[in-house]
């Protein structure tokens, strides 16, 4: 059962993405058309990207101390504005996962109360059936000593 699931995420993934594309789209071409937007909230995350992929690459090649220009505002915007849309994607996602998560929690404790359930029903049976095998042999023991203590009438 857990081979299979592994193709079915990865199935409910690339329907989550896709659905989840043309929502990134539109904040995208928002982000692009709004000044507030791309100086607040496109920019500083494309710049920051840009300085730490920068360095990265400037230390893997040995170059220590060297200084790393930002991008200028149109290559800026458009990187923070893919940064945006992928953010969207993996929010839709990474929530679409909490909640299948949810799910199967609360699936599993439901099922762990019915079992709960259903075992405190089956000790309560037991537990009668135990007391009338003790009542019956209760009375077994009366009528065995009933019929050794009673004289046998004989038959003339």
């Amino acid at each position: 059962m857990v081979v299979g699931a592994f193709p079915i995420a990865k199935l409910l993934y690339l329907g989550v993405r896709q659905l989840s594309k043309p929502v990134a789209n539109r904040i995208k071409a928002g982000a692009r058309r709004s000044e507030f937007f791309k100086t607040y909230v496109c920019l500083p995350p494309a710049q920051l990207y840009h300085w730490v992929e920068m360095r990265a690459k400037m230390r893997v090649m040995g170059f220590r101390g060297a200084t790393i220009k930002p991008l200028n505002e149109e290559a800026a915007a458009e990187l923070g504005a893919e940064l945006l849309g992928e953010v969207i994607i993996f929010t839709v996602g990474g929530g679409c996962m909490i909640a299948e998560y949810t799910r199967q929690s609360m699936n599993g404790k439901k099922k762990e109360e019915e079992l709960s359930l259903t075992l405190g029903h089956l000790r309560d049976q037991i537990s009668e059936l135990s007391l009338t095998v003790e009542t019956m042999d209760t009375q077994l023991r009366e009528v065995t000593r009933l019929v050794h203590t009673t004289p046998v009438l004989s038959k003339k």
